[in-house]
């Protein structure tokens, strides 16, 4: 493999040499994931390559997009017959609204009218990021457990305030004292009590499969921003292979995960250049993931990782980031050589998974039918007793969103659903385990990985 400056691999990713990284930095190992074809050496690993997006701004969707989903909302309550719908859920008001915001105990509500402009209800320390949001109606309450006068500093001490039938009455004032309003999901008997004290005449009903469904189905602005930070995914997934293969067995899994997130930092903070004011700089997370040895062996670890990286070590680098609330995963299994055949067994099953997900993922399939045939992969192998979970969830702003690429999913695939990629195989007992994933595009004629990342030998089975 050649050998460049690091200057020149910076350069070749963007990043500027002067980023002040330390010594072990002064020479690099080329990386292949910018400069070659996603699919290139063994056939195993080839793939469609996807449209290349640069990363640039914008980083966030705009007002008039948020505005239009709106409308698309509203258009779909007026055909349930509601007269509008309360949200409570953070990532539904972020999606319908675009104001992101964080939740504690402290209840933070958006209502949707079937006509007219939506309504905030929410605790006085956001005040400032509504106020100058383009959503201009609302009410606030001091903080929680709120007691005394709203819209104002309360600081008397006095009896607790029931906020939801506060935000209820909010919405009787409007005119909605006597509507059909929709609610997220059924609420308990004392909730429904409280509500209905709060609102004799009205009428709930659970609308929340509405929201659900238009998350579902990304539309294309939604596609081009995830492009954008799977982009990022892509260039920290590559700087984590190549510290690897410069610091060797010098170098920890810990130490992995920060620098490569320092590294994206720097990459993505020189294009956003965030002026600290609100509604800028958004949804951003440059969460990176790096463990080595055993704990590769386990789906969900509970533990710490700071392990050495060691030759015939399993390595797993996995990206999960959001640039404006958007993004997916970048996971890649690596082997540190020399593997045993059953490590190349089980890396090779794994992979054609993977690849066999992505084939079977376009619009009209039904989920569990994906999930069964990835799954025949390993039982037609004999590895069976290696797979712990389904190969893949819907990807959304949280991270899992219905549907599932499950055995018991029978949704059935659309255009525009997006997915992990991920049936892990895991050996708890000789202590490794591999598992890849990607961003994949449901379309009409198969799965698009929007990751350019390689999936093949050469790239993920490194010599140090």
């Amino acid at each position: 493999m050649r050998r460049m400056t690091r200057r020149a691999f910076l350069a070749s990713l963007g990043v500027s040499a002067s980023l002040g990284y330390p010594s072990p930095f002064r020479r690099w190992r080329g990386s292949e994931t910018l400069s070659l074809p996603l699919a290139f050496g063994s056939d195993l690993g080839r793939e469609p390559v996807p449209q290349v997006t640069p990363l640039s701004p914008p980083f966030r969707l705009s007002e008039s997009w948020y505005r239009q989903t709106v409308k698309r909302l509203q258009d779909r309550l007026a055909e349930r017959g509601l007269d509008g719908i309360i949200l409570k859920d953070r990532w539904n008001i972020i999606y319908v609204s675009g104001l992101f915001h964080t939740t504690t105990e402290r209840p933070f509500w958006l209502f949707v009218p079937t006509r007219g402009e939506p309504i905030f209800f929410y605790p006085g320390l956001d005040k400032d990021l509504v106020n100058t949001w383009w959503i201009k109606e609302g009410e606030w309450y001091f903080d929680y457990p709120h007691a005394g006068p709203f819209n104002t500093l309360a600081y008397k001490a006095g009896p607790k305030a029931d906020l939801l039938q506060w935000m209820l009455k909010g919405l009787a004032r409007r005119g909605f004292g006597r509507a059909r309003l929709g609610i997220e999901e059924e609420v308990g008997p004392t909730t429904m009590k409280r509500m209905q004290d709060a609102l004799p005449e009205a009428r709930f009903e659970v609308a929340g499969d509405l929201l659900l469904r238009m998350r579902m189905i990304k539309t294309p602005e939604e596609i081009e921003l995830t492009r954008k930070a799977i982009a990022l995914h892509d260039r920290m997934l590559a700087f984590a292979r190549d510290y690897i293969l410069q610091r060797g067995t010098d170098a920890t899994d810990f130490e992995v995960r920060h620098r490569t997130e320092e590294f994206a930092t720097h990459e993505l903070m020189k294009l956003m250049q965030p002026t600290g004011r609100p509604h800028q700089a958004v949804g951003v997370s440059l969460r990176f993931g790096c463990r080595a040895g055993v704990a590769t062996a386990y789906p969900h670890p509970n533990q710490f990782f700071y392990a050495r990286i060691r030759r015939g070590d399993a390595v797993q680098i996995a990206a999960v980031i959001t640039i404006g609330g958007y993004g997916g995963e970048g996971y890649r299994a690596l082997h540190i050589e020399p593997m045993t055949d059953h490590h190349r067994k089980l890396w090779d099953v794994h992979t054609e998974m993977v690849l066999k997900q992505q084939e079977l993922s376009k619009a009209g399939v039904r989920c569990q039918e994906v999930a069964e045939k990835v799954l025949e992969i390993a039982v037609r192998a004999r590895l069976e007793r290696y797979v712990y979970h389904r190969p893949a969830h819907g990807q959304g702003m949280e991270g899992h969103q219905a549907p599932y690429i499950a055995p018991g999913d029978d949704t059935i695939l659309e255009e525009g659903m997006m997915f992990s990629n991920e049936p892990g195989l895991y050996d708890p007992e000789n202590g490794f385990g591999y598992n890849h994933s990607n961003c994949v595009l449901v379309t009409r004629e198969r799965g698009v990985a929007l990751n350019q990342t390689p999936l093949t030998r050469e790239w993920c089975w490194l010599k140090l």
